[in-house]
């Protein structure tokens, strides 16, 4: 496929519409949400979903994440449960995905799925992100915005950076505010955690009035994010470090000399929101390794160790 011209679109009501008459033509447009940048294409249409396969290089068993634009419309894709409404009434829009029975008659390509009979969905709460679907007026199938397996993207020149040629537009919505992507919650059984993310399980868990099951790391995928090696540098990654070797760059958390710090006051949210720009900035410098601090593994902390456990395990698994 030859390259393309990516145009950078910028978030008035013109850049918006062409990114939706892009997006209804079967093209790719990235576009930034509360999380980070998603790659987004009509869930309906075959081979735009195809697209975005091709040009993150993501492989064909990994399910998407839908985007629409409100709990009503996601009701059109998916059976609906009153543990849906009660987390959609708590969390949406926002940093929340629910995996849930896909409607026979919801339309979407097989694709979106993976052909598994469920189907992850999410409302998000970017001013940019909810005018675009709004605009568009119908389910788009986006992941992040990067080739598959790479660190996540935080702002539109990551999103240069990765897929540049690949895809029709970029619409420039600035940093994302949250910086690591949603919580994944499977509701075809007992509400289960299948990826910690932008909002904290403990929150989760609260307005449910029980814990979340975990799910068995040997289960087969059931929604995005679960591969073991995932959101990597090309560096390789050591964590829980306390000591940086000469050809280490230190990725710090609270009060630490280091290359660049994710929260000099152990702010998780400060550190959710710089972890994936922060690993960008560490891995352009072309070090060998990347050690990283310890982070409590708490709130938000719970979703920024699990992206640097993927980003840290063999490449190859």
């Amino acid at each position: 496929m030859s390259a393309l011209e990516t145009l950078i679109l910028t978030p008035k009501p013109s850049g918006i519409a062409r990114a939706a008459e892009t997006l209804s033509a079967g093209g790719l447009i990235a576009l930034p949400t509360e999380t980070v940048y998603g790659l987004g294409a009509d869930a309906r249409n075959d081979h735009a979903v195809a697209r975005i396969f091709q040009a993150k290089g993501r492989p064909h068993f990994n399910p998407l994440i839908v985007h629409v634009a409100s709990a009503q419309v996601a009701q059109r894709y998916v059976e609906w449960s009153d543990t849906a409404q009660q987390l959609s009434d708590a969390f949406w829009p926002g940093a929340l995905t629910l995996v849930l029975p896909l409607r026979a008659d919801a339309g979407l390509s097989p694709l979106v799925t993976a052909d598994l009979p469920t189907l992850a969905i999410r409302v998000p709460a970017h001013p940019i992100a909810q005018a675009l679907l709004e605009t568009f007026d119908g389910p788009v199938a986006a992941p992040s915005a990067n080739p598959s397996g790479k660190i996540s993207p935080t702002t539109a020149q990551h999103v240069i950076d990765g897929l540049s040629g690949r895809i029709e537009g970029i619409l420039d919505g600035g940093p994302c505010p949250v910086g690591v992507e949603s919580t994944i919650v499977g509701l075809s059984g007992v509400p289960m955690l299948l990826r910690p993310g932008g909002v904290a399980t403990e929150d989760i868990e609260a307005v449910l009035g029980a814990p979340l099951a975990l799910r068995d790391k040997a289960d087969p995928l059931t929604a995005p994010g679960q591969m073991l090696s995932h959101y990597a540098p090309g560096a390789r990654v050591r964590l829980n470090a306390t000591e940086v070797a000469e050809d280490e760059v230190l990725l710090g958390f609270g009060p630490v000399p280091c290359t660049l710090n994710l929260s000099e006051t152990e702010d998780l949210v400060e550190a959710a929101a710089n972890l994936f720009h922060h690993l960008h900035a560490l891995d352009a410098m072309d070090p060998a390794g990347i050690a990283v601090s310890p982070i409590p593994m708490k709130g938000l902390g719970v979703a920024i160790n699990d992206r640097l456990a993927r980003a840290a395990a063999p490449r190859d698994a």
